[in-house]
């Protein structure tokens, strides 16, 4: 007969696999997968099932953890494209503003210089960066700089916590960012 503490030890892998789909931080979604894989791989072996066991700790557990450690941390970056002669305090402020919004998505920022007007629209529409930053010649005050943003989830986010009166945030669609006048 089985023993009581098998029927504890299964009831923790839908436990835990009911944790991995709920967890908002995907880092800790890894974590708990990792532990999801353990558990498995403890009820194979307390089952009888070494080989299963063996199997489930090496390639389900430790492997696909590493593969998704990997995916996770390249699919988090968001790629701003900007001009390399921008220096104004306006678009550092609006940078660390941008990394401190990324930041509590567990996203990183990464800038991606270039050198004209029109490098920076054919990245956009050749997918190369999400978003891009166009600098305005401030020869009055009503102008404003510009950010083109591709990803209509990556312009939501900044556009209900990123505040910047000197900065209009536009979401496009890649055809559309050829089109905007500067």
């Amino acid at each position: 007969m089985v023993d009581s503490y098998v029927y504890i030890i299964t009831a923790l892998l839908p436990l835990t696999a009911a944790m991995v789909v709920l967890q908002g931080n995907p880092y800790h979604a890894l974590i708990i997968r990792g532990i999801l894989g353990a558990v498995a791989a403890l009820v194979y072996a307390v089952l009888g099932a070494a080989d299963v066991a063996l199997t489930e700790a090496l390639v389900g557990t430790m492997l696909a953890i590493t593969l998704y450690a990997v995916a996770v941390r390249s699919s988090l970056v968001v790629r701003l494209g900007v001009l390399q002669a921008v220096e104004s305090q306006g678009f550092q402020a609006w940078v660390e503003g941008c990394r401190t919004v990324f930041s509590k998505h567990y996203m990183r920022l990464e800038l991606v210089n270039y050198l004209n007007d029109e490098d920076l629209r054919q990245a956009l529409n050749d997918k190369e960066v999400h978003a891009i930053y166009l600098p305005q010649h401030h020869t009055t005050e009503a102008v404003q700089d510009q950010a083109l943003i591709r990803i209509p989830r990556l312009y939501e986010i900044m556009q209900a916590e990123l505040t910047s009166p000197k900065t209009t945030l536009t979401c496009v669609t890649v055809a559309d960012a050829t089109e905007v006048k500067v």
